[in-house]
């Protein structure tokens, strides 16, 4: 899942300073499941900027919606009937989320009320972990289903370094070595062998973004535009 948290109440303060009617736009997945950008947290942000507006002796309106999905057209149609009575829109959802909503409502300002973190894992109640850096290139076959590239924090493709603590990261020493515990995650599963090959440097001199997939069944459908 994508993981977020909420921009300090003083940056979003100042972002709606100037616009008196904002609906602030809450997001049913992932920003929902972080407790950050759901149909709850968007009610809260929407009480608070409320209030302060009022003790600031601000006339302004704070309105809130939530849809099950800021990037997908489909469930952003849910506002077409709305967006037009306010000034701004205030959106709770990840980054892609929020250049969606801006590029649907192009002629409304579109503001951001999260920072988007990482992809991660819930970990417990009220703790997220960082698991992936959607490197485009996964060798988490080869690695134990652990990986190096978003664990280790030189993201090394052939490891350990020298570095390594008695299975500690000398960058920090309470953090595990990831490529130890590659080593053990292998050593479990029988499947050593796979530390034998080299890994070969990504090639990074040339970038292609931003990136798009298209899926395989949709290949001949997309491509007669081209």
């Amino acid at each position: 899942m994508i993981v977020a948290e909420r921009k300090k109440f003083d940056e979003l303060l100042e972002a709606v300073s100037t616009y008196r009617r904002v609906l602030v736009v809450g997001c049913g997945t992932c920003v929902a499941v972080c407790l950050t950008g759901g149909e709850k947290e968007a009610g809260l942000l929407s009480a608070e900027l409320d209030i302060a507006s009022q003790i600031n002796g601000r006339d302004q309106v704070f309105d809130t919606a939530c849809v099950e999905r800021q990037c997908d057209r489909e469930f952003l149609a849910d506002l077409d009937g709305v967006v037009g009575q306010y000034d701004a829109l205030l959106s709770l959802a990840c980054g892609a989320g929020i250049q969606f909503l801006a590029e649907k409502y192009a002629q409304q300002p579109v503001l951001a009320g999260v920072n988007t973190t990482f992809i991660g894992v819930n970990q417990d109640v009220g703790v997220w972990d960082e698991k992936c850096r959607a490197c485009r290139d996964c060798v988490l076959t080869l690695t134990g289903g652990i990986c190096p590239v978003t664990l280790c924090p030189k993201g090394l493709l052939n490891g350990p370094c020298g570095g390594t603590i008695d299975g500690r990261c000398e960058t920090d020493p309470d953090k595990d070595c990831a490529w130890t515990l590659i080593y053990r995650r292998l050593e479990e599963t029988g499947r050593l062998d796979n530390l034998q090959p080299i890994q070969p440097p990504r090639a990074r001199s040339v970038s292609n973004l931003p990136r798009r997939q298209i899926h395989a069944a949709y290949e001949r459908r997309y491509s007669a535009h081209e």
